[in-house]
C-alpha cells in the first residue's frame, strides 16, 4: 500500500477485474486515492493500478487487512461470501454496499422474495428442491423453463433451459450433488432485453441513466444502445422508478444495475447487480459522468454527477477474443478506418470467447452506430480480416 494523501479518502475496490480497471482511472480524475485487492499481478486493473494488494479476493484475513487500510471499501463482483462481509462490518470497515444490500444480489432467490413483496413486476417463479416441484411449476407456466443456481452465476453460467422433465432432472439432480440451491422461472415470451441503472449514496440521493437495450448472445452481453430505440417515454420513467424503488428498498449504496425483459405489455426483472455493470459501459463517453465516477462518488456519499447523455445514442459493443491472439495489429486499422470510435481494452490474454474490450461510438442514428460498432468489434476478433 502507498503512503496517504493528507485527508484525500481512500478507497479499496475488491477484485482486480476489468470493472477496477475502469473505476481506477476514473478516480484518478476524481483525485482521490484508489487501491485494489487483486488475486494476481496479471489481473485486469493490477496492470494499470498504483496501489494493488495481492491476496484472496474473498479470504477474512486478506480482506481484513485491506479493508482497514481504506476509508471505504466496495466491489467489482459479488463473490465474497456472507459469514466475511458480516465480519468486515463488526470490525468497522465501510464496505459500500453493505451485507444487507448485497445478500440480494449475491443469491437469487433471496432478489424474487424481495421484489415479489414488493409488488415489481417478475416473471413468474418458486424455490425447487426436487423434479416434481418443477413439473408442478410447469404445468402452470408450460415448457420450457428456466432453471437458474440461487448464487453464484454470471453471463449465461448457473442458468439452464429444460424443455422437459427429463432435462429438468438432470440439473436438479447435478444441484442437489453439489449443495445448489435452485429457483425455476418461467420462460418469458420477451420482444428485446433492456437494462436501467441508478446510483444511490448513504445520504439517500440519488441518479438515473436512461434505459438502454441490451442485445444478449450465449448469456453474454454482446451489444448496448443507449437510449433503448423507440421505447415510450412513459415506458422508460416507469422502470426507472422501479429500479430507484430497488434501490431504496435494499439499501444500495453505489451503481445498480437492474436487468429487464421488455414483453410489449411492461417490463419484468430479470437479474440485478450492485457495481458498475457491462451494460453501462457506454457511459465514459455517451454520459456526462460515466457509471464508474458516479460509483465512487455514490460510496464516498459524494454530490453525484449528471447521467444525462452528450450525444442523442450511443453503442457499446463488447470485445471477445477470438483465435488470433495479435488483436493490436488489428487494432490500429480500425483506428484508421473509424477515429470516432473509442476502443477500450482490459488488458487480458487473449482467449476464444473472453470479454477482452469494448468499443463505443456515439451520433445521431443508432443504426449506423451499430453497423460501426460491430464492424469494428468483428474485424478486432478476427472474424473479419
Amino acid at each position: 500500500m502507498s503512503e496517504r494523501n493528507g485527508s484525500i479518502p481512500r478507497v479499496g475496490m475488491v477484485g482486480g477485474g476489468q470493472l477496477a480497471r475502469m473505476t481506477h482511472q476514473a478516480g484518478i480524475a476524481l483525485g482521490v486515492d484508489f487501491a485494489v485487492l487483486a488475486g494476481s499481478p496479471d489481473d485486469s486493473a493490477a496492470r494499470v493500478c498504483g496501489d494493488v494488494r495481492l491476496g484472496d479476493d474473498r479470504g477474512l484475513d486478506d480482506l481484513l487487512a485491506f479493508g482497514k487500510s481504506c476509508d471505504v471499501v466496495t466491489f467489482d463482483h459479488e463473490h465474497v461470501p456472507e459469514p466475511v462481509l458480516r465480519r468486515l462490518e463488526e470490525a468497522g470497515i465501510a464496505i459500500r454496499p453493505g451485507r444487507d444490500a448485497l445478500r440480494f444480489a449475491q443469491d437469487k432467490l433471496r432478489m424474487r422474495v424481495r421484489a415479489t413483496e414488493l409488488g415489481l413486476p417478475c416473471p413468474r417463479w418458486r424455490a425447487v428442491t426436487e423434479t416434481a416441484h418443477v413439473e408442478a411449476f410447469a404445468e402452470e407456466a408450460g415448457w420450457p423453463v428456466v432453471l437458474k443456481a440461487a448464487r453464484g452465476g454470471y453471463d449465461g453460467k448457473g442458468v439452464w433451459v429444460a424443455a422437459d422433465a427429463a432435462e429438468a432432472r438432470t440439473v436438479v439432480e447435478r444441484a442437489a450433488a453439489e449443495e445448489v440451491p435452485l429457483l425455476v422461472e418461467e420462460k418469458v415470451a420477451f420482444r428485446r432485453e433492456l437494462a436501467v441503472q441508478v446510483a444511490r449514496s448513504p445520504y439517500g440521493q440519488v441518479a438515473a441513466y436512461p434505459v438502454v437495450e441490451t442485445v444478449q448472445r450465449d448469456g453474454i452481453c454482446h451489444e448496448v444502445v443507449a437510449p433503448a430505440p423507440g421505447l415510450d417515454p412513459d415506458e422508460a420513467v416507469r422502470a426507472q422508478e422501479l429500479a430507484i424503488e430497488l434501490a431504496h428498498a435494499l439499501g444500495v449504496v453505489g451503481m445498480l444495475a437492474v436487468e429487464l425483459f421488455d414483453t410489449g405489455e411492461g417490463v419484468l426483472v430479470n437479474e440485478l447487480a450492485m457495481r458498475p455493470h457491462n451494460s453501462g459501459h457506454w457511459t465514459i463517453e455517451g454520459a456526462r459522468t460515466s457509471q464508474f465516477e458516479q460509483h465512487l462518488r455514490a460510496v464516498l456519499d459524494l454530490p453525484l454527477g449528471s447521467p444525462l447523455t452528450t450525444a442523442p445514442f450511443t453503442v457499446m459493443a463488447n470485445l471477445l477474443g477470438g483465435e488470433d491472439p495479435d488483436v493490436y495489429r488489428r487494432y490500429i486499422h480500425v483506428m484508421a478506418k473509424d477515429p470516432g470510435l473509442k476502443v477500450h481494452f482490459y488488458g487480458k490474454q487473449v482467449r476464444p470467447g473472453r470479454k477482452i474490450g469494448h468499443v463505443t461510438v456515439v451520433g445521431d442514428d443508432p443504426g449506423d452506430l451499430l453497423a460501426r460498432a460491430r464492424d469494428a468489434a468483428a474485424y478486432l476478433k478476427g472474424d473479419e480480416q
